[in-house]
């Protein structure tokens, strides 16, 4: 039996190689912009499924690229088998103990929708479409984050295929280094095909946006600061300065508010007052809708970013993010952190000292246009003060988990990846051993 049957005789789900009809669209990671070199493409039926593809790489020499659709792809997958983990789908709630265990493929929009039948809520960030598991092994920003700390805080418990193929149960009390490393660390110490983690309680939830014409931007910057400077930890408010193709540029608040309307409406008061916006969402919804909020895409494309940390945002830092036009990048956000955030977190991140992120989108239609939303990135952030640390998720293709984590953290990172995983089988987006 030559190699590539010995796969297809191992796994159950669907097996695609170079030159096999569908292959190419199977390997396209989510950011259509990053080239994705695979050695073959495996759809895992199950868990059982997973653990034969680890068993067959690792005798084959080769490695296991782990992907549900490939949000933060960085194309470092050559020589490898991508695991596309879409069919572990599987969602159970337990609204007594506020628990959900997902299955690795689960998005965040499916996991809020069977916890909003309960009142409760997982801690999902700005697009439903993104996986549960992807986020929180990448530390995970969410929109109630400052109530509740990384997404990563909230995993109890992780269903994994070790380096040897064997699947096991993992807890900070039976593995509490490598329970450690996957939650915020990153994929590259096991393949998780199931979690556990921790519910909220969310009986009532204001949200929205709000949208002005650019001319506005200074007196909504304004104001955006003030609420973000007295804050509860219920509350969460994000800046956007906006460009889209064919469209004049415009300024926006988006909100969450974890509590009653009225409440919400107290607190947002500084945005009440400014020139009415041109629209304004803002109502009691469900957790489930919160997609709705920045309407984000829930399809793949190309697009290229940057991601920041903010020590301040004083005056200074405000003319600067003002100064000029943001084209040709179609966005830049400001996300109030603090809170929870800021508290002890027992992941690789730690706490998130810092009061804001920093987030920069563009798309590279062209290697032109490719070039300016860089430069026009790389002239924003040297005119603001940030940190240069972000969180993993945050990272963009060019950048590595030294971006991400601060040199004792980095350390043990690496020597969990050598001790779970010395052969190499698990290839993340960005790896932690140089």
């Amino acid at each position: 039996m030559n190699p590539i049957d010995e796969l297809r005789a191992t796994v159950r789900g669907q097996v695609l190689l170079p030159g096999d009809p569908g292959f190419d669209a199977a390997r396209r990671p989510w950011n259509l912009a990053v080239e994705q070199p695979v050695a073959a493409v495996v759809e895992a039926a199950d868990a059982d499924d997973v653990a034969g593809l680890v068993r067959f790489a690792r005798s084959a020499g080769l490695g296991v690229a782990t992907q549900p659709n490939g949000h933060g792809a960085t194309g470092r997958t050559d020589g490898t088998i991508l695991l596309r983990t879409r069919r572990l789908d599987s969602v159970e709630i337990d609204p007594v103990a506020r628990r959900a265990r997902v299955g690795a493929g689960v998005s965040s929009g499916r996991l809020q929708a069977a916890a909003a039948e309960h009142g409760l809520t997982g801690l999902p960030g700005s697009s439903p479409v993104v996986s549960v598991a992807g986020v929180a092994l990448g530390g995970g920003l969410s929109w109630f984050g400052r109530a509740h700390g990384w997404v990563a805080d909230s995993v109890a418990a992780l269903d994994i295929v070790d380096a040897e193929g064997h699947r096991r149960h993992v807890t900070a009390a039976t593995d509490p280094e490598l329970c450690w490393a996957l939650r915020g660390g990153g994929g590259e110490y096991a393949v998780v095909t199931a979690l556990e983690l921790a519910l909220r309680p969310a009986p009532r939830l204001f949200g929205g946006r709000m949208l002005w014409t650019a001319e506005h931007a200074p007196a909504v910057l304004d104001a955006y600061r003030r609420v973000t400077a007295t804050a509860p930890d219920e509350l969460t408010v994000w800046f956007d300065l906006l460009h889209f193709p064919g469209a004049e540029p415009m300024v926006a608040v988006d909100v969450t508010h974890l509590g009653d309307q009225d409440r919400a409406r107290h607190l947002l008061a500084p945005l009440d007052a400014l020139p009415a916006p041109l629209s304004d969402s803002r109502r009691v919804m469900s957790v489930a809708e919160l997609g709705t909020i920045t309407a984000e895409p829930t399809e793949p494309g190309p697009g290229r970013s940057r991601g920041e940390l903010l020590t301040e945002l004083d005056d200074t830092a405000g003319k600067s993010l003002l100064a000029e036009p943001i084209a040709p990048l179609l966005s830049v956000q400001l996300r109030h952190l603090g809170g929870a955030f800021a508290r002890p977190s027992d992941s690789p991140h730690g706490p998130l000292t810092q009061p804001y992120a920093l987030y920069l989108f563009g798309i590279p239609t062209d290697p032109d246009t490719a070039r300016a939303v860089t430069a026009r990135q790389r002239a924003l952030v040297d005119a603001l003060p940030v940190t240069g640390r972000k969180p993993l998720t945050f990272l963009n293709p060019e950048e590595t988990a030294a971006d991400a984590f601060a040199p004792e953290a980095l350390d043990r990172l690496r020597d969990a990846k050598r001790r779970h995983d010395p052969g190499n089988t698990f290839r993340g987006n960005f790896p932690v051993l140089p």
